[in-house]
């Protein structure tokens, strides 16, 4: 393994370390905090506090203790990849990579349609001749798609400029969104406000579907960063580090942001896709000032939404890189751009693969239930990664640079039982849909063509390599 290793290292020489500790902190907070799950969380009731503290111990705290001590013994381009193919061998390390990436096109997708409803209520009014049209979603997703992939190419020279934006515009964010029901309260717009008003959980199959997406959904993604370890300055150290400064910032920010969407929105009435936006236009409003101030916050909103989808779209070219590095796919994917060392055949590629998916999964289908379905599949892709990340400290221990202590593999254990829990419930839907059994058939169908697909892939790739 230890050769195997070396090699990455070598092959990741090439590539331009850009990713410092304080872009990795302000990139930890703008990708982990979600805008939709303080929405999520707010459709629970009071009874969020109780559900986001059930999800940081048994999944946000577990995550980050293997993301930091499998960052810290294998910082390696790839990430997640590296880890499971050093663990379980090149097929379970292919198979992961392919969930990754499966998971990452079709959040994507879900973010241009977060965009998309986010620039509806920036405009406001003035703009509902051209977003109240059919084609409105899919003209602003697509075109915010097709400016990712271009970004791309300049890669994280520029990309983290943007994802330190997007980091500090989403302290701006929060921090008015929190403060914004105390405004609300003095000027009587609302009787009473208690942040951490508290109520006792209630367990059903939705209140358990709202843990899981809360658990994997919103406390998820200390471990992309790691797939770019090898553009990343001391990766052994510094990924570790932004993940320890991070998560209770992350934390607090989930917490009071659900809080103040539930202050200022009836539950019932709740945009699942954009919270935020509707929580600041109804806390603000009235105000001389909210003319100034909702479009501001909205549109740093925004631009943290754009930088958050460069961030994944980046890690996600990266995917078919390292796999053509093992042979798994041509060797196409692994060219570089001669001036900014990015892997361009791979950005064209994964930009085409992800504006065919997008344009179909917008069709025949509401907005909400659009965005569910993106969310949905994309979330168990997702947490597919996840089962074999806590997989690695428990079933592979032996097979690792360093051990792990007893305290972890529990951890991992913890994870491991979330992971698959979210997996199952995801299947349903959260929203009104036309037919859930059509809703959970489509998410069934997808999971199980995507990787059907994949290991023919694999055993193509394989074939080929025996052969030459």
């Amino acid at each position: 393994m230890t050769d195997r290793l070396q090699e990455v290292e070598r092959r990741s020489a090439a590539l331009s370390r850009e990713l410092g500790l304080a872009t990795l902190v302000l990139t930890q907070v703008m990708y982990v905090v979600g805008s939709a799950w303080v929405g999520v969380g707010a459709k629970l009731g009071t009874a969020h506090i109780a559900f986001w503290l059930m999800a940081a111990a048994g999944f946000y705290v577990p995550q980050a203790a293997v993301v930091i001590f499998l960052s810290r013994i294998m910082p390696l381009e790839g990430g997640l990849y590296q880890w499971a193919t050093a663990a379980f061998g090149k097929f379970a390390g292919f198979v992961v990579a392919w969930n990754l990436w499966a998971y990452a096109i079709l959040i994507i997708g879900s973010f241009g349609v977060v965009i998309a409803t986010n620039l509806k209520y920036l405009v406001g009014p003035i703009g509902e001749p051209f977003t109240d049209s059919a084609a409105y979603t899919a003209i602003v997703s697509l075109t915010s798609l097709v400016g990712i992939t271009v970004m791309a190419v300049f890669g994280l020279r520029v990309g983290k400029w943007f994802q330190n934006f997007g980091g500090a515009t989403q302290f701006i964010t929060f921090g008015a969104l929190i403060l914004v029901p105390f405004l609300a309260l003095s000027r009587g717009t609302i009787a009473a406000y208690h942040p951490l008003a508290a109520s006792m959980p209630t367990f059903t199959l939705f209140s358990l579907n709202i843990f899981g997406k809360m658990a994997i959904g919103a406390f998820s993604g200390f471990e992309w960063v790691a797939i770019l370890a090898g553009e990343c300055k001391s990766p052994a150290r510094t990924i570790g580090r932004s993940v320890m400064i991070a998560s209770p910032i992350i934390a607090v920010m989930f917490i009071l942001g659900t809080s103040s969407v539930l202050a200022l929105v009836p539950q019932s009435q709740i945009d699942l896709v954009s919270p935020i936006p509707q929580a600041l236009t109804i806390g603000f409003g009235g105000l001389g000032i909210a003319r100034f101030v909702v479009p501001a916050l909205i549109l740093s909103l925004l631009i943290r939404q754009i930088g958050n989808a460069t961030l994944l779209f980046a890690g996600n070219t990266r995917l078919p890189m390292v796999a053509g590095w093992d042979g798994l796919l041509p060797a196409w994917f692994t060219r570089l751009h001669p001036r900014y060392k990015t892997p361009v055949n791979s950005i064209v590629f994964v930009g085409a693969i992800t504006l065919v998916l997008t344009a179909a999964g917008l069709s025949g289908v509401g907005l909400q239930e659009a965005f569910q379905l993106l969310e949905n599949t994309g979330g168990i892709f997702y947490a597919f990664g996840y089962i074999a990340m806590f997989a690695v400290p428990l079933f592979a221990a032996n097979r690792l640079p360093e051990r792990p202590g007893p305290w972890l593999r529990a951890a991992a254990a913890v994870g491991f039982a979330v992971s698959i829990l979210y997996s199952v419930l995801s299947v349903f839907p959260i929203v009104d849909v036309a037919s859930w059994a059509a809703f959970s058939a489509k998410i069934i169908g997808v999971l199980a063509g995507v990787n059907i697909l994949g290991v023919m892939i694999y055993a193509g790739a394989r074939r080929r390599t025996s052969a030459s």
